[in-house]
This record gives C-alpha cells, sequence and structure tokens, in this order.
C-alpha cells in the first residue's frame, strides 16, 4: 500500500510511485485526489476524512489535515493524515497540517508530524501538538529542504515533553 495525504507535489509524485510499487501495490488517497491518482495505473481506495477503513489486512483511519488559518491546506479539499495499525502499534502520518483539534485527538504510539512552519505548523506549535498528543514517540517531518531549517528539528525536540521520544533517524 502507498498512502497519500494529499496532491502536491512533494507527497504525490507518479514518477516517485511507479519506481515503487509492484504488483498488487494499492494506492489509498483522499477521494477528491480520485481522478489525478487514477492515473498511476494502481488499483485506488479512495478515503474520506474521519473515517476508519481495511484495505489489504491493514487498518486504517483517516484524519482532516488542513490549515485553518493559511491558504495552502484549505479544509474544503478533505484532505488526510492517516493512523496506521503497524505490528499492534498505532503510527499516525499527519501530512501536511496545522495543529488541529482533529490532530490533538489522536491516540497513537508513534507520530510523524510536520513542523517546517510556512506550510504547517512551526516547531514550538508541532511540540505543542504532541504534548498533547502524548505519544510515546515522534518523528518531526517536512522541515530543513524547502521549508524550515535543519536547526528546526532541535528546536522542537526541545519543547517536546520528557517522556516523549523525539527520533531523528530511523536506524
Amino acid at each position: 500500500m502507498i498512502f497519500v495525504t494529499h496532491s502536491h507535489g512533494d507527497h504525490f509524485s507518479p514518477a516517485d510511485i511507479a519506481k515503487i510499487a509492484k504488483s498488487g501495490t494499492v494506492l489509498v488517497c483522499p477521494e477528491t485526489m480520485a481522478e489525478r491518482a487514477g492515473e498511476c495505473g494502481l488499483p485506488l481506495c479512495t478515503v474520506e476524512p474521519e473515517k476508519s477503513y481495511e484495505a489489504g489486512g491493514i487498518t486504517f483511519e483517516t484524519v482532516p489535515a488542513y490549515n485553518p488559518a493559511k491558504r495552502f491546506h484549505p479544509r474544503a479539499n478533505r484532505w488526510v493524515g492517516y493512523i496506521a495499525e503497524v505490528s499492534g502499534q498505532r503510527v499516525y502520518v499527519a501530512g501536511d497540517t496545522d495543529a488541529t483539534d482533529e490532530a490533538a485527538a489522536v491516540k497513537c504510539d508513534l507520530a510523524l508530524i510536520p513542523i517546517g512552519g510556512t506550510y504547517t505548523m512551526t516547531p514550538p506549535e508541532a511540540a505543542g501538538l504532541i504534548n498533547r498528543m502524548k505519544p510515546d514517540a515522534v518523528i518531526p517531518t517536512h522541515y530543513g529542504t524547502g521549508v524550515g531549517s535543519p536547526a528546526d528539528g532541535k528546536t522542537f525536540a526541545a519543547g517536546v515533553s520528557d517522556g516523549i521520544d523525539v527520533i531523528f533517524r530511523l536506524g
């Protein structure tokens, strides 16, 4: 399965999808992207915010991903983040979002959260969200290339509460 949060080129690249797709790969994407995603030639599982799904033996939920006060990711686009059950752990991939009430309500073991500012949360905003969510661990994403700076990771980590592991690289 390949999960796509929204249609922006740094999150949806048909050329990159073609490089990793295998026989039987299912492309999971927001319903609002169905026509464009269909051009990839893969079976589609289209999703809507705030629903639960099962595909390919994996159960997952969708969480609205949007910017309440910015124009980059409007709520009306119905883009999503995902919470997938992986080896008994709940993993949340937020996509491009700000610190919304829906994101704060997510219960997960591991969260991948954008921290680069501009299109998403700033490092302090993201740390505040993580402190409300209280996952066991978090991986900061979407910074250091294109938006934000490499130093944003340290700023983010400094704001995260004790007891929540900040992971910078899987190893």
